[in-house]
């Protein structure tokens, strides 16, 4: 079972593998509270996860190790596991659903382990994992269902306490629950004035949906970018766990995950994915209470893949109000144009890419669409321009992404 001596005996065995992160004071993220972040995202795996996967390996009998070393992960779980394998001298086998980024499979490979691919999610990976494991009779380790998984990442919550006095609440992402089981465990056994929110992707709550339901039930999809915490299932541990010790869970929406991973990149200069991002997405689109409160947001991982990253800023760019596209119906005449980018100029916004559309089958003969991409302000500066255009007569058709 899952106790406080557990996690402090994992913190012991860490030390000459896990690096004890640096809990930094993020000033420019929120002027609501005074907000920190842990970030994990610095790890030796570039996540926390290496934390669990290391100390549950290093408890294992000579008879465990020998038969090898079998897990499933989205990625970060999967790198922990041949990190700490690697280092072990055992081999490790993992199981991985085929939507998970080149980059953690690519680094899971470079780490010692044997990479499988599942088509699906990670509960589709788990049940490949589970069958291979009936044949051969290999050690599992699972990624958050375990209680020496959970006392490794419990650690994390010594490191708060010990690197910050008395914090109001901690902010922890959550997937299949291990991350902020062990978290809890530590820190409200040590200060339980700390408030503790979990956060989940609004596409993958499978432990809020299980709180509201009375048990742990099973999503029918977890389709989010957040891929690290895409599970289905909660763990049946991790559920009471949460139960007992987490004050509340949120979810945050996909727009909001990529704005938070801007924020962070752009204001920070921390790059988060999108699992690591849920915690600060909390607290800057106000799910939670922190009105001037001293806030941790653990930043769980930064492995996210640079070709969602493009892709996932010019998302949060859009959201925050700093992208738009306009489509303006206009009278195909000499001198619109012109018109048309003095408002803009006018308000500030700046002209990146112009289309003029003449041949839309709907239009009338001697009409055309013009698209603007604009680069903007703030939300509030986007209004303004579609405010004066519409003002001077002209027609704003449609807004597209």
């Amino acid at each position: 079972m899952l106790t406080l001596d557990k996690i402090y005996h994992a913190a012991f065995v860490l030390k000459k593998v896990a690096r004890k992160t640096d809990l930094i004071k993020a000033t420019k993220l929120s002027d609501q509270c005074e907000l920190y972040l842990k970030t994990e995202n610095l790890q030796e795996t570039g996540s926390f996860k290496l934390r669990g996967a290391y100390y549950k390996i290093s408890q294992l009998t000579d008879e465990e190790k020998a038969r090898g070393i079998l897990a499933c992960s989205a990625g970060n779980h999967a790198q922990g596991v041949a990190m700490a394998a690697t280092q072990s001298g055992i081999q490790a086998l993992i199981y991985m659903p085929d939507g998970a980024p080149i980059s953690k499979v690519e680094a899971t490979k470079q780490l010692g382990a044997e990479v499988r691919l599942v088509k699906g999610v990670y509960d589709d990976a788990y049940a490949a994992a589970m069958q291979h494991q009936a044949e051969t009779g290999a050690t599992f380790i699972h990624p958050f269902d375990d209680d020496q998984v959970i006392a490794g990442q419990g650690t994390i919550g010594l490191e708060i306490l010990d690197e910050l006095e008395n914090p109001d609440a901690v902010v922890v992402p959550i997937g299949g629950g291990g991350l902020i089981s062990g978290v809890a465990y530590a820190i409200k056994h040590l200060n339980p004035k700390v408030k503790i929110y979990g956060v989940q992707a609004a596409r993958a709550a499978s432990m809020a949906e299980s709180q509201k339901a009375g048990g742990p039930i099973t999503l029918d999809r977890a389709d989010t970018f957040a891929d690290g915490i895409a599970v289905k299932h909660p763990g049946d541990l991790t559920y009471q766990l949460v139960q007992d010790y987490v004050d509340e869970i949120v979810t945050v929406t996909e727009d909001e995950i990529a704005t938070a991973i801007l924020s962070l990149l752009e204001k920070q200069k921390v790059i988060a994915e999108g699992a690591g991002a849920v915690s600060v997405a909390a607290v800057l689109f106000g799910k939670i209470p922190v009105q001037g409160k001293k806030v941790v947001c653990i930043v769980s991982g930064g492995n996210i893949d640079v070709n969602i990253l493009s892709r996932v800023i010019t998302r949060g760019l859009v959201t925050s109000g700093r992208n738009v596209n306009l489509t303006i119906a206009l009278t195909d005449k000499p001198g619109q144009l012109m018109e048309v980018a003095d408002i803009v100029s006018r308000c500030g916004g700046n002209v990146v890419s112009v289309h003029h559309d003449r041949g839309e089958a709907n239009m009338a003969i001697t009409s055309c669409f013009l698209k603007l991409g604009l680069e903007t302000r703030d939300q509030a500066q986007i209004d303004q321009i579609k405010g004066e255009l519409t003002q001077a007569g002209f027609q704003l058709v449609t807004e597209r992404v």
